[in-house]
């Protein structure tokens, strides 16, 4: 299998991105509360549920762009659905960083990286 590797980390944005949507659509509520405490002290505080939206479309298709790129991988090499995959995955983790900074959470921006670092991978595997 010569694309294991873009495989795997897609499989990763895909689990990574699907988990985290499903969560907030499941545990709304929880989620804005928690985001309106954390978002307090920024220009985000009013805006909370909208940003929360945008994060979850985001997400979503970053998660189903991923899948997509999986099973074209192995079905016939195809690169372009995986590689919009991990373009929307970094989108969405740059766009999470942004917050965490505004919010003066240093620790969340760097937990952030973490993620950041496997798609910036796969959009070069991928390009």
């Amino acid at each position: 299998m010569n694309n294991a590797a873009s495989i795997l980390l897609l499989v990763f944005l895909a689990l990574t991105f699907i988990q985290s949507a499903y969560e907030k659509l499941f545990y709304w509520q929880d989620n804005v509360d928690w985001l309106k405490e954390h978002f307090a002290k920024t220009r985000l505080k009013n805006l909370v549920p909208l940003a929360l939206v945008h994060l979850v479309i985001l997400e979503l298709i970053s998660g189903i762009l991923s899948i997509v790129g999986i099973i074209e991988l192995i079905v016939n090499n195809g690169r372009t659905f995986g590689f919009y995959g991990a373009i929307f995955s970094s989108i969405t983790l740059l766009m999470m960083l942004f917050g965490q900074r505004l919010a003066k959470d240093y620790d969340g921006a760097r937990t952030i990286v973490i993620y950041f670092i496997p798609a910036v991978m796969a959009v070069y595997w991928l390009n």
